[in-house]
């Protein structure tokens, strides 16, 4: 009967960890991701020059 509350505990602390990196991951890509999109949107032409410019600017004051 021990042996399983040892197992559970266990598992429960390695779910903990899996979920703790998998968040943090996110935020990770996030932060890069957002320039990805600008960067993707400017060179379809979907975006000009200057607002190009001007997003990128408020990107970088926000990290």
């Amino acid at each position: 009967m021990m042996m399983w509350l040892w197992i559970l505990i266990l598992v429960v602390l390695g779910l903990g960890v899996f979920l703790y990196k998998g968040r943090n991951r996110e935020n990770t890509e996030k932060k890069g991701n957002s320039m990805d999109i600008l960067d993707n949107r400017f060179a379809k032409g979907e975006i000009s020059k200057e607002e190009y410019e001007k997003q990128k600017r408020t990107l970088n004051t926000k990290n």
